[in-house]
């Protein structure tokens, strides 16, 4: 929401207006509160200038302004292009000389791209004047952003876009219109590919006839960045001026500008093809051997773990677990008229049984077929395990070479099938309660006192759902614990394509990370209501892209949330939620957040829905209806 504040001018106010406020002004929380409407307007005013200025100020963009400058006074304005954080950017080291027509990383190419903007803005105040501004408050602007520290303009190499760093960094924004037309104006009319195209052509010759025209040393990495940066900023410029409507496109298409390095001298080829062929040999000889030794080291470990199963070790173990006979299990899954088949996975088929007090429970009978260890694995990580978020264990049976385990018995069924219910529909409230306490169940494995549990299956399918619709990790076949002293192990790659962390699924190396990539795309799904299941990675790449793009305000928000809410969601919560999504399912590990984190954000949501449905209830405002769903 847009606040507006009128007053009279009546003196001249020296500065910008943006100087102005942000010399006068609070900080950013306080402007993000009054945005909020949580505190009174006049908390952010500067009192010392009533009735000086007019000025209508939306303070949505004021709080992204603030957040995007640095204390000591950048002077570039960011409102129209706010720096947002993306995931895998917890080293970033770049140089321009690492450029082959961009920046390397995503994290510099959506850093370049927000500075590129704020560079624009301020050239169209002023058009006669450089595009670039002076050294010392370009060094002002190099910081890192506020959201994410790792990513700054020093970081990525930007150190050198200054006024009169080389012949580019001296020119104006008309000089540019000999050398750009409308090639960059096509995203309204063609395809996307067409238009971006055509677009990144454009921008290629405009910077090669630049530094023609300019007699520049093409051997200087500085200047040719410089006169592309240059040419980069005309465009927005143009853009922004007319109100165009596609600068989304165009910042999504700037990328395409990072191409292959290209080769030219036929004896280069020569030299380089054979060096780049003794590297395949060498790489190959060095990934079979590595391959052959996993597969050693993880049969050895398999060949130590798979013992033959013994009644006794397992009565041992597990004593508080009730063991029963063939007899008793027959009789709890045939109580009715037939069998009540819940489900089946890859391990075994579950049945609803019960027993001789009234208790419903589920009953999973493992295949004979079955050669994994999972009856092994859930036995001994569920008997160790005691969490209200957890599934409990009550028993199991081994008799006459069958298998069987014996669960508590959730009523609503697992959250893949109420998810896509037609009849009902998942609460904002109830969503964020179901992701909060899954994580809190995470948390505790994380941190089990016998050392990490990395459950390796999240999913929509393994969360299964009470008649209170309390959530329940279940499924703990592939759980693998980690030792006190390790963080990470070598074993063999297993988990549902989809969830699955791609780290993992190319080096076999098992870190808690991995569950938190998993927890990722369970978050995504709920957000959107997209249903991930057989996914394919396409399919899975598609849901992180859309997820990723919003989260930079390349898309409008409305495109990722669940329809089927009808909007009835808390706008900075639902933000905040899929940003710490985006950050779970970054590529590497090193850029995820640990499930401290992720729980802290989504706990910080589920009160805040709390508070807000008091407030609510005290001014009369609260319909009651099922804490549960909203009937469609």
């Amino acid at each position: 929401m847009a606040i507006s504040v009128v007053g009279v001018m009546e003196t001249p106010v020296a500065g910008s207006w943006e100087e102005h406020m942000l010399n006068g002004w609070k900080n950013f929380t306080t402007a993000k509160d009054v945005n909020l409407m949580r505190r009174p307007m006049s908390d952010f005013m500067d009192q010392r200038k009533k009735g000086d200025v007019i000025i209508t100020v939306d303070f949505e963009s004021i709080a992204v302004l603030c957040a995007a400058k640095s204390s000591k006074g950048c002077g570039l304005d960011f409102s129209s292009y706010p720096y947002q954080p993306v995931g895998g950017c917890s080293q970033v080291e770049e140089d321009v000389g690492d450029w082959n027509g961009f920046p390397k990383s995503t994290c510099c190419q959506n850093a370049l791209i927000v500075l590129s903007y704020g560079l624009a803005h301020q050239a169209l105040q002023n058009p006669s004047r450089a595009i670039f501004i002076n050294q010392h408050l370009w060094n002002d602007c190099s910081g890192p952003f506020t959201q994410q520290p790792n990513v700054s303009a020093h970081h990525c190499g930007f150190d050198g876009f200054y006024y009169g760093n080389g012949l580019c960094a001296a020119l104006q924004l008309p000089i540019f219109d000999k050398y750009m037309r409308d090639q960059c104006s096509l995203f309204a009319s063609s395809s996307f590919d067409q238009a971006c195209e055509s677009c990144t052509s454009a921008i290629s010759n405009a910077t090669d006839s630049l530094l023609s025209d300019l007699k520049a040393d093409r051997r200087n990495i500085t200047e040719k960045a410089n006169c592309l940066v240059a040419v980069i900023v005309f465009v927005i410029a143009k853009k922004l001026n007319i109100g165009s409507s596609a600068t989304d496109d165009f910042s999504r298409c700037l990328p395409a500008l990072a191409l292959p390095i290209p080769e030219t001298e036929d004896y280069i080829k020569i030299k380089s093809g054979l060096a780049e062929a003794f590297l395949a040999i060498v790489l190959a000889m060095i990934g079979l051997t590595a391959v052959i030794s996993l597969i050693k080291y993880v049969a050895k470990n398999r060949k130590k773990e798979k013992k033959p199963l013994k009644i006794k070790d397992i009565a041992n173990s597990c004593s508080g677990l009730y063991r029963f006979s063939k007899a008793e299990i027959d009789s709890a899954i045939n109580y009715g008229p037939e069998k009540k088949c819940l489900g089946r996975g890859s391990a075994g088929r579950v049945y609803k049984g019960m027993l001789p007090s009234g208790q419903i429970v589920a009953i999973k009978q493992i295949y004979k077929s079955n050669t994994s260890d999972s009856f092994t694995r859930e036995i001994e990580g569920l008997s160790r395990v005691r969490h209200s978020n957890l599934v409990c264990l009550f028993g199991y049976c081994v008799e006459d070479g069958e298998q069987y385990l014996v669960y508590e018995y959730c009523s609503n069924g697992n959250l893949a099938q109420r998810l896509l219910r037609k009849d009902t529909v998942l609460t904002w409230e109830l969503r964020v309660k179901i992701l909060r306490d899954c994580a809190y169940a995470l948390k505790y494995l994380h941190n089990h006192e016998d050392g990490c549990i990395v459950h390796r299956d999240i999913k929509l399918t393994n969360i299964l759902l009470t008649h209170n619709m309390d959530p329940k990790l279940s499924d703990f076949g592939l759980a693998k614990m980690l030792g006190m002293e390790e963080s990470k192990v070598y074993t063999d790659v297993r988990g549902t394509i989809g969830y699955m962390d791609p780290e993992y699924m190319s080096n076999a190396k098992l870190t808690s990370a991995s569950d938190i990539y998993s927890f990722g795309i369970v978050i995504l799904q709920l957000l959107s209501g997209q249903r991930v299941i057989d996914l394919d990675l396409d399919a899975r790449d598609q849901l992180t892209r859309k997820a990723k793009d919003v989260n930079m305000m390349k898309r409008p928000i409305s495109d990722f949330q669940d329809q089927r809410m009808k909007g009835n969601v808390i706008t900075v919560d639902f933000e905040s939620i899929l940003q710490i999504a985006v950050l779970c399912v970054a590529n590497s590990s090193t850029g995820r957040p640990t499930i401290e984190l992720v729980y802290g954000e989504l706990d910080k949501a589920y009160k805040n829905i709390q508070a807000e449905k008091k407030t609510r209830k005290e001014k009369g405002l609260l319909v009651e209806t099922s804490p549960d769903v909203i009937h469609g």
